[in-house]
């Protein structure tokens, strides 16, 4: 983490909550059946996921400062029957590994199954998490990086995908195209 990312953490963060009073931006949308793209899930949000968004999975890509006293805890999650992956990727300057993208992808697909909910997060729910949802997308429903990067825009269309974020999503579609042709 560097001091940068933590420094601008709150003073981004209230920028981000002004921006759902001031513009039709919401704190989370739902993308499909299983997924919901959001901010971090704040504690007040907590009843409303679990009871009426069915929500059993939360995938965190927030360093565990982003976190800290705004959302529920791992064990705090249990409690209301809701498992959490943490996937900590750096604000700003990183996009999810590969190694995440996929533990991410296969953690949602296993919520799917059960056809339960999960809530994937980062600071605002543009960039790290958008990351994770596009990929999940490209796996479900066979579509190209740009397909799913603009069906994501049609549900959220705050999300602010940059190259470093793009880059990450061609590299999971070239993979999964691979996997496919050669059954790995």
């Amino acid at each position: 983490m560097s001091l940068l990312t933590k420094v601008l953490f709150y003073p981004t963060l209230g920028y981000n909550v002004l921006m759902t009073y001031i513009t039709s931006r919401r704190w989370f949308d739902r993308i499909d059946e299983t997924v919901i793209l959001g901010a971090l899930p704040l504690k007040s949000w907590n009843q409303t996921l679990v009871e009426e968004e069915n929500i059993r999975g939360i995938v965190s890509l927030t360093e565990d400062f982003e976190t800290e006293g705004l959302t529920n805890s791992t064990e705090e999650w249990k409690a209301l029957g809701v498992e959490q992956l943490k996937l900590p990727t750096p604000d700003f300057v990183a996009s999810p590994s590969q190694e995440f993208i996929d533990k991410g992808v296969s953690f949602i697909l296993k919520h799917r199954q059960n056809q339960s909910s999960v809530y994937v997060h980062c600071k605002a729910g543009r960039t790290r998490s958008a990351t994770i949802v596009a990929c999940y997308l490209i796996k479900v429903n066979n579509w190209k990086p740009q397909e799913a990067v603009e069906f994501l825009h049609t549900k959220r269309p705050h999300i602010w995908l940059r190259e470093k974020q793009i880059d990450s999503i061609n590299i999971y579609y070239d993979n999964f195209k691979t996997s496919r042709i050669y059954g790995a």
